[in-house]
């Protein structure tokens, strides 16, 4: 059994339970391997738009629910920011439930002194924010290319493969696509610079990246359908974007070399 590893801070967005490519079991897998004093939730971790269609719940969903509760009582701070995607919960922002925050945004001081903004991101789209039509028109071919996705990771099991995601990749063929990540970006910095902060995290746009725009710093969690991925911050206060998939498997390797030692 693997020692958890230790945080100060982890902070995941965009796990979409209520989809069948949520990747749940992966989440659950890297909650209960890790520890931290703040877990941030940073939105649309329940895809209420999908479970108004149709109601798909695996008991996994409930579990991973109940594990958060859990870190809750056992005195992590844990804190959920709503976004679009579960933006009926923005309705009981300031409220507590079982222990988890409910915020419309959050500013984490790491242990260095840096001072961020966090925020799930989708005030910063364009589409979101004005279009709600066009922003749904958005999510539906999302689901087509994830459907795609979902056949293609079922061929690579049958022979062997680990977990590819084929929707990110065609997602940066796309110039359009690369346009935008690239205006969101500069305008969640933008929005950092003006209110004063060091840097800005964020999810929202399933694009793990960590990098420097000019005086502030973007940091984006990812998500658990494409990427599985969460940012983290160590008890000296550097941040770090961690996929859970590499950083698993290199935990194997590490337990296998050294059986009678125990990971940390």
């Amino acid at each position: 059994m693997l020692e958890p590893v230790k945080y100060r801070s982890i902070f995941i967005s965009d796990v979409h339970l209520g989809t069948v490519d949520s990747q749940v079991n992966l989440l659950l897998d890297f909650l209960e391997s890790t520890e931290c004093e703040s877990l941030y939730l940073v939105g649309d971790i329940i895809d209420m738009w999908k479970l108004k269609d149709a109601v798909y719940w695996p008991k996994e969903n409930s579990e991973l629910i109940n594990l958060v509760f859990r870190k809750a009582k056992r005195g992590t701070r844990v804190v959920y920011i709503p976004g679009n995607h579960d933006a009926a919960l923005r309705n009981y922002v300031g409220n507590h439930l079982n222990g988890v925050e409910l915020k419309d945004e959050d500013v984490h001081v790491t242990a260095r002194g840096q001072r961020l903004l966090v925020i799930h991101g989708d005030c910063l789209d364009e589409v979101v924010r004005n279009m709600d039509w066009l922003e749904h028109l958005g999510d539906n071919l999302y689901s087509m290319i994830m459907v795609m996705s979902r056949y293609y990771l079922y061929i690579r099991r049958l022979f062997g493969y680990s977990y590819w995601s084929f929707a990110a990749f065609i997602k940066y063929k796309f110039k359009e696509a690369v346009k935008y990540i690239e205006r969101f970006e500069s305008a969640a910095a933008r929005l950092s610079l003006e209110r004063g902060f060091d840097g800005i995290v964020c999810g929202h746009i399933h694009h793990p990246n960590k990098r420097d725009h000019g005086e502030v710093q973007y940091l984006n969690t990812g998500d658990w359908v494409e990427h599985c991925t969460a940012l983290v911050e160590d008890e000296t206060g550097q941040l770090f974007l961690i996929n859970w998939l590499e950083m698993k498997a290199m935990l194997e390797r590490e337990k296998e070399s050294f059986p009678d030692q125990r990971v940390a």
